[in-house]
């Protein structure tokens, strides 16, 4: 796939959704794709589907991230999205993004 070859930072105009759980928790048609992942924006998530987590992490060029657990339907799965709320200057663009893992389906 050409986007997982994709280094770089890009904007992506494309239909994007994030399924975990037979629902879809997220659906932009203007994503940020940084190191093969969607970031979507913040705006574009139901966030009823997110509760907050303790966890935390820094990135060298990113920063520090914060995570959110996902439920849906009565299953959880935890920290399986993040944020940088406030991010480095070289990841700028992902600021008010959230990106999704642990088993939720992107395309």
């Amino acid at each position: 796939k050409l986007w997982s070859r994709c280094p770089y930072n890009v904007t992506v105009i494309i239909m994007v959704k994030a399924i975990w759980n037979d629902v879809v928790i997220a659906e932009s048609e203007k994503c940020e794709r940084v190191e093969g992942n969607f970031y979507f924006p913040f705006e574009c998530v139901k966030k009823e589907y997110l509760k907050d987590s303790e966890t935390t992490t820094y990135c060298g060029w990113k920063g520090s991230c914060n995570y959110y657990t996902i439920e849906v339907n009565g299953k959880t799965n935890k920290d399986a999205a993040w944020v940088y709320r406030d991010p480095l200057p070289a990841a700028a663009n992902i600021k008010g993004h959230i990106g999704f893992w642990k088993g939720v389906q992107v395309a």
